[in-house]
């Protein structure tokens, strides 16, 4: 697969993220059929137009932190765009636990998905 093929997957996965719903960079480049990828997941990120990466903000680090440094203009609008949605932060990190369940989805795996 090409960069392009997977930037465009990337751009596809990010585009599926709903209101509120946050994920790591790992865990969007799974969704993108391109698991271990997280790095590209980013550099896909930082090469995005408006359009292609219209919910950057919903992806952070795997230990809920934002990619940008604290204090910083870009660090203050992500963590405001999260707020706006209801992600809540504990100790400076999205406080995953507290994200809405999504049922359906992780119903759906459960019943029809691989075994764990």
């Amino acid at each position: 697969m090409s960069n392009k093929q997977a930037f465009e997957a990337i751009y596809q996965a990010l585009a599926g993220l709903e209101f509120a719903e946050v994920v790591s960079y790992g865990e969007l480049a799974r969704r993108a059929g391109l698991p271990r990828r997280a790095r590209l997941a980013g550099t896909a990120l930082r090469q995005a137009s408006a359009s292609e990466g219209a919910n950057w903000y919903r992806v952070v680090r795997a230990d809920g932190s934002l990619a940008f440094p604290s204090g910083s203009e870009k660090h203050a609008e992500q963590r405001g765009l999260l707020e706006a949605e209801g992600v809540r932060f504990h100790q400076g990190k999205v406080d995953f636990d507290a994200l809405p369940e999504r049922a359906a989805p992780d119903a759906d795996r459960a019943l029809w998905g691989p075994p764990s």
